[in-house]
């Protein structure tokens, strides 16, 4: 009997990471949720079956070593890792300082470093393998309040871009899925009380996107997927 295919997720909350295990779940993966602590990960992951759920700081490069080295060992090589860590970090040039800027880089660029040079060499060996990305439009310009953010998820495209043409003629699928809206959570609903449900983002439809990508042919390959709201102006 062939094994169990294993999706990686980094970045596991309750809106999008979520979303892409359930979505990686029902489509026959094993899922490997992984998120700084397990509170909101761990009833997930009992939720889905063969998944479990790690506590990994994906800034930590021994961490994220340990914990694909367990997720190995414990449910087999990841086929599939989507890198959802990156949550927003609003404020102009004179709010933020330089630890935010840091901060905001280590999330969003060196985590997904750590975590991909983690898989490619499973990936390799087998002969495939798949990485997707979750970035957004503020890594095309820099708004005002974007002074961390937009920066930060600028090096993250221009990784995951570098990482798809070096990865591509490995059979490694590399692509990026860029967010242009907000994003359906109870928060934002809270802080938009306004707004109707067809304004936001939809975590399961991003998972959709994601899960896509995945199955698409090689020579037909996606690198950058855009994903907004009918309604965005763009």
């Amino acid at each position: 009997m062939p094994r169990e295919k294993v999706c990686a997720v980094v970045g596991v909350g309750p809106g999008n990471g979520a979303a892409l295990a359930r979505r990686f779940a029902n489509e026959g993966y094993a899922v490997a949720l992984l998120a700084r602590t397990t509170d909101t990960s761990a009833s997930l992951a009992a939720s889905l079956p063969e998944s479990r759920a790690y506590a990994c700081d994906a800034t930590d490069a021994d961490a994220v070593a340990r914990t694909f080295q367990a997720i190995e060992r414990e449910m087999g090589a990841v086929d599939t890792l989507v890198y959802n860590a990156g949550p927003g970090t609003w404020g102009t040039v004179e709010e933020i300082d330089a630890a935010a800027l840091e901060t905001a880089f280590r999330v969003n660029a060196i985590g997904l470093l750590h975590s991909a040079k983690q898989v490619i060499p499973q990936m390799k060996a087998r002969g495939g393998g798949n990485i997707i990305v979750i970035g957004a439009t503020a890594s095309r310009r820099g708004a005002a309040r974007t002074a961390a953010f937009a920066p930060a998820k600028a090096a993250q495209k221009s990784l995951t871009e570098s990482m798809a043409r070096h990865l591509w003629p490995q059979r490694i699928h590399v692509a990026l899925i860029v967010l242009d809206g907000v994003v359906d959570l109870p928060r934002t609903r809270a802080y938009m009380k306004d707004k109707p449900d067809d304004f936001f983002v939809s975590p399961d439809d991003v998972a959709a996107v994601a899960f896509g990508l995945t199955t698409q042919a090689p020579s037909a390959w996606s690198f950058e997927v855009e994903a907004r709201p009918f309604k965005e102006t763009w």
